[in-house]
């Protein structure tokens, strides 16, 4: 990835991905359907968020491990 810190310069960097959750019916029965890549700065951690493409079937399998 082709990517450079807006705050400091840096080129290096670590990339992660974490889920949360959106809207009653998420919150009610516990499912994570927002997914986010992270992309941070291993120099001054300053960290941008991308959102990620969910599938219907990852949304059912996290509902059914976290039921």
């Amino acid at each position: 990835m082709d990517w450079r810190c807006c705050k400091c310069g840096n080129t290096e960097n670590e990339m992660d991905q974490f889920q949360a959750t959106g809207g009653n019916f998420s919150k009610i029965f516990n499912v994570q359907n927002k997914r986010f890549i992270t992309v941070t700065c291993t120099k001054c951690g300053y960290t941008e968020l991308y959102k990620a493409e969910t599938s219907a079937g990852m949304n059912i399998l996290d509902f059914l491990m976290n039921g």
